[in-house]
């Protein structure tokens, strides 16, 4: 599919495991537009964090944010994650890094300076006249509610929990299923419950169980609702 004749904002929010960053980042390809993998983002201020010695976002000092620059850059096949310049892409897959992540995006200070970032991003591309396709948990409730496009992926526990291994066994990280099963619940509690932009699908978005779907499948149905938003839209 060629890019769209007119640019669009498409969010794609769900649970870990759910096949959001792929198919996210396999739509953006697809449409000619900007990845932003919002997740990457977050687990690199926890990278930060952790670096720093401070396992508890909590107790660092509200000026430390400050000394983190969290960056995205286009690459092949996606994005690269910088923190304070230097690609952290990989090491922010660390499970200590994602264990780390939901609690630092809980923090009010961090979620505002991000969510600043991620809009300017967005916009950037907008006024270029790309669109640009937006993953995580809060986007099109919090992020951009006035998104084009939204979809929100679930999918069995079971299912998210042996896709999550797999990618882990990619990497070279072997745990067990159970392992893996308990900290994907955690997560969803974690993320459902807290105070500042809960995980929840917006009233507007295109709910997607793709329990039983390949990538391909689930790439194809947010193609189609982009196309039909294109329909509905006019050309600038």
């Amino acid at each position: 599919m060629p890019p769209s004749s007119s640019a669009l904002i498409i969010a794609i929010d769900g649970p870990a495991g759910s096949g959001k960053s792929t198919t996210a980042r396999r739509v953006a390809e697809r449409l000619g537009y900007l990845y932003l993998d919002t997740g990457a983002m977050y687990r690199a201020v926890a990278l930060g964090f952790l670096e720093a010695g401070y396992e508890d976002p909590e107790a660092a000092p509200a000026a430390f944010l400050e000394t983190l620059d969290v960056g995205a850059v286009p690459a092949e096949g996606g994005m690269r994650t910088l923190l304070n310049g230097r690609d952290v892409s990989e090491a922010i897959r660390e499970p200590a890094v994602s264990a780390l992540a939901s609690r630092a995006a809980v923090l009010p200070a961090v979620r505002q300076r991000l969510v600043e970032a991620q809009r300017q991003i967005a916009r950037r591309q907008l006024e270029q006249g790309r669109g640009v396709v937006l993953d995580g948990r809060d986007i099109g409730t919090v992020v951009f509610p006035e998104a084009d496009v939204k979809v929100f992926l679930v999918a069995d526990l079971d299912v998210r929990a042996r896709r999550r291994r797999q990618e882990g066994l990619a990497r070279g990280q072997d745990r067990s299923l159970a392992e893996v099963r308990a900290e994907l619940q955690d997560r969803d509690a974690r993320d459902q419950s807290r105070a500042v932009a809960p995980l929840r699908k917006a009233d507007d978005a295109v709910l997607l169980d793709t329990s039983g779907l390949s990538i391909d499948e689930q790439v194809e149905a947010v193609l189609r609702l982009a196309a039909e938003r294109n329909l509905s839209t006019p050309v600038k």
